[in-house]
This record gives structure tokens, sequence and C-alpha cells, in this order.
């Protein structure tokens, strides 16, 4: 009995604290409801495409039958992941993937952070608006319109880059059709189409930096590249860390849509990564349960890494997700 009247004690000593809370909530929620409400479609959007589907993992695990549903069809365990690690694809499509990604993170990552520094410096306006809307230009060409652009400049025998390599006494070159040139072709031709864009979130960084400390260090006798070294690099040093851990936790995501239309029978060797292959696998020959598994293999791989690499940034730098 003494304990239960104990714990209506607090219990009644507690509520007030509860009351008061969820008072500031509801007053929160009265008072900035419109933003509320534009968050609406973002939340729905995550709840209905991102989360709900993950239901649907369980087919990973089972030999999915439509005329069962996934909750009835048959439970085998690990049986279809065992199925891909002991298959003749597996180590080409994981090399595959994570060199592409890994040759596109070299480039992608430090080309932008060079062009917004780059950029930072440039005093004439004018000058720099031309070169900001060449460089942002291309980010809002299409997949289809990118890749369509290489297969007509590179055409071994009408585009123009083998009409120079010709006229410079080269012999053409099957690009789009040679296992060595994918990656290259790949990755430099998203370098092209997203480097403009993605130095905005740079440029914004740089935007911040106290223009005293550079006053400061110019009379202190200090260079603009030690100004850029000591400066405005430690000032946009948290951007990067952030952007390098998200990318770093996708190692594994490599875009469907561009190496899909990029690929033929002819560089399958070295175009073939896991979302292809779950595209074959899944749509074209129908084995859901299989191509799940291969799916999700890819997410949880890409989700330790996000994990790791974020603890690293926090040990290293204080600097990190969370």
């Amino acid at each position: 009995m003494k304990a239960t009247e104990l714990a209506m004690q607090r219990s009644s000593e507690l509520e007030p604290g509860r009351n008061s809370r969820m008072e500031r909530i509801r007053k929160g929620l009265v008072k900035n409801w419109q933003l509320y409400l534009l968050l609406l479609p973002v939340v729905l959007y995550y709840i209905i495409f991102h989360y709900l589907p993950m239901y649907g993992i369980q087919i990973a695990f089972k030999d999915f039958m439509a005329n069962k549903g996934i909750w009835d069809s048959p439970w085998v365990g690990f049986k279809h992941f065992e199925r891909f690690f002991n298959s003749f694809y597996f180590e080409r499509l994981l090399t595959n993937t994570v060199l592409i990604s890994l040759y596109s993170l070299a480039l992608s990552f430090p080309i932008p952070i060079l062009l917004a520094l780059m950029l930072n410096e440039v005093k004439a306006e004018r000058f720099k608006k031309v070169v900001q809307t060449i460089t942002y230009a291309p980010h809002f060409l299409s997949v289809v319109v990118v890749v369509g652009m290489l297969f007509i400049f590179l055409n071994p025998s009408t585009g123009i880059i083998n009409h120079l390599i010709v006229a410079m006494g080269g012999e053409s070159i099957t690009f789009m059709t040679s296992p060595g040139w994918f990656k290259t072709l790949y990755v430099l031709s998203d370098v092209w189409q997203t480097m403009g864009w993605s130095s905005i979130i740079y440029l914004a960084a740089l935007s911040g930096v106290d223009h005293q400390l550079h006053e400061a260090a110019t009379i202190d006798g200090a260079t603009r590249i030690q100004r850029i070294w000591h400066i405005n690099l430690p000032t946009i040093a948290p951007t990067i860390i952030i952007l390098l851990i998200l990318n770093l936790g996708s190692v594994m995501s490599v875009g469907f849509e561009k190496v899909f239309l990029m690929q033929n029978s002819l560089n399958m060797s070295s175009s073939d990564i896991i979302s292809t292959y779950v595209y074959r696998t899944g749509i074209l020959d129908a084995q859901y349960s299989f191509s799940a598994a291969v799916g999700l293999f890819n997410s949880v791989v890409n989700f330790a890494l996000l994990i790791v690499v974020n603890y690293i940034a926090r040990r290293v730098n204080e600097t990190s997700l969370w």
C-alpha cells in the first residue's frame, strides 16, 4: 500500500510538469501551424515512399509467391543472400560498384570545392556570373540528354572527339563500347554535370567568412593562397566534412539511370553494377525475392559505412551528423 501511495504521489508531482510541457507543444503547433503545414508534404512523402515500403523487405528472406502474398510466402532465411555471395557475378558487381563510386568521389567531391574557392576570389561580378551560369547549366540537363550527347560526341565515325583524334594523327576510338573507357566517361561526364550545382553550398559557406580576418592577414603579409588555406578552408571545413560523410555513406549507391543508359553488351564487364543487376533479376527475370536480397545487402553496406564514417569524423574532428 505504501508503495502504491508513493507511486501515486510521484505521479501527481510529475503531472504538472507534463501538462505544462504538453501545453507548450500545443501552443507551438498553433503558433507555427503554417510552417508545419508546409512540412507535411515532405513528411508524407517519406512515410509513403520510404517507410511503408520497408514492410516488403521481408521478401528477401522468403520465396515470394504472388498468389500467397508477402506474409504467407514460405520463409527461407538467408538462402538468397548465400546464392548472391556464391554467384559468378558477385565479385564483378561489387568491384565495379565500389570502383565507380570511389572514382567518382575522388573527382566529383573536391572539384566543386576548388570551383567555389576560385569563384569566391573573383572580383569582376559580370565574369563571375557568366562562369556560374555556364557551370550551373549542365545540372538542369536530364541524364538521357547527357548520355545522348556522349553517344553523339564520341561516335567513332561522326563524333567530334574522334575527328580531332584522327586530325592529330591518332586512330578512331570506340569509347562507348570499350570497357576500359566506361568508368572514366561516367565520372568525367558526372563531374561536368554536377560541379557547378554542388559548388553552391560551398559558396554559401564562404559568404560567412569574416572579411576582417582577410584584412588582418593581408596586413601581416599573407598571400592569397595562404589566406585561402588558413582562413577560407577552415571556415568551410565543417560543411566539407558533413558532405563527405554523406557521400561516403552512399558509396554503394551508384546512379542506376546513367549506368543503364550507357551500358551495352560490349562494356558489360566494366559497367555491370549492383543496381543494374537488381533490375535484370527483379524486373526482367521476375526473381523478386533474390533481387530484394541483393538490394537489401547494398543498403545495409551503405548504412554500415555511414555509421562508421560518422563515428570516425566525430572522434577525429568533432564534426558529425549526430
